[in-house]
């Protein structure tokens, strides 16, 4: 199988333990550079799993999705500064003072982690959306959250494949899209707003998310593989 280590992709281990997730990084390696982890392997492995992480030759998508007070996540950036992480996820409706001064905590210590801005889940619909935003429509909360994500100097967001086109409407070129919700059939699952790697990136994504497609499939090296068609697909004909 052609190796496929520079993917714009982030395989993402969603997993119950850190012995699945090893398991799983040892698969990976060589068919993906990039891993992305959220709080539960977190909070099972700490820094020295983020270590092992990176020291394995993976790029790290850290996703914690920090929201509180603006000096609560800027402490949390500071730590996690020079671990040696990718990206880490904040969550933009903690507001533009809370982007604001993690950009510059991150910058005075002179890390080179990104820090991306959540829009909105990807498992939200409009029903479940209009419960805990009433009167706020969907797609007005998106473009608000994705513009102040460029105007706060963040170096990109996080969206639903479908909201792709109104974010590259409202954000710089230079703002990395990174896409979760990709799948490459849809159903099965609690993502509502989901499209295929070929959508994604036909409609302006810089990275894409993949989990279960990935870790759950029978041989994991062949969903790549194909993952890997689809993104080229996406590619060869990018609006």
């Amino acid at each position: 199988m052609t190796e496929h280590t520079s993917l714009p992709l982030f395989a993402a281990l969603d997993l119950d333990t850190l012995r699945e997730a090893r398991r799983t990084m040892d698969v990976l390696s060589g068919a993906v550079d990039a891993i992305k982890i959220g709080p539960r392997l977190y909070a099972q492995g700490g820094a020295p799993f983020l270590k092992e992480i990176v020291d394995h030759g993976f790029k790290l998508f850290l996703d914690l999705k920090l929201h509180d007070i603006p000096n609560t996540v800027r402490l949390a950036v500071e730590t996690l500064a020079d671990l040696g992480i990718f990206c880490l996820t904040l969550q933009t409706a903690g507001g533009r003072r809370m982007m604001e001064e993690s950009v510059a905590a991150r910058d005075r210590l002179g890390s080179t982690m990104k820090l991306l801005g959540i829009t909105v889940l990807t498992s939200f619909d409009e029903k479940s959306w209009d419960e805990v935003a009433p009167g706020c429509p969907m797609d007005v909360a998106i473009k608000k959250r994705a513009w102040l994500c460029g105007d706060c100097g963040m170096d990109g967001l996080v969206c639903s494949p479908l909201d792709l086109p109104e974010v590259r409407a409202v954000t710089p070129p230079t703002l990395l899209k990174v896409v979760p919700g990709v799948r490459l059939v849809a159903g099965g699952d609690d993502q509502s707003r989901v499209a295929t790697p070929a959508d994604a990136f036909r409609n302006g994504a810089d990275y894409i998310v993949m989990g279960r497609p990935i870790y759950k499939a029978p041989d994991v090296r062949k969903a790549v593989a194909e993952i890997a068609r689809s993104i080229e697909e996406g590619l060869s004909c990018r609006k």
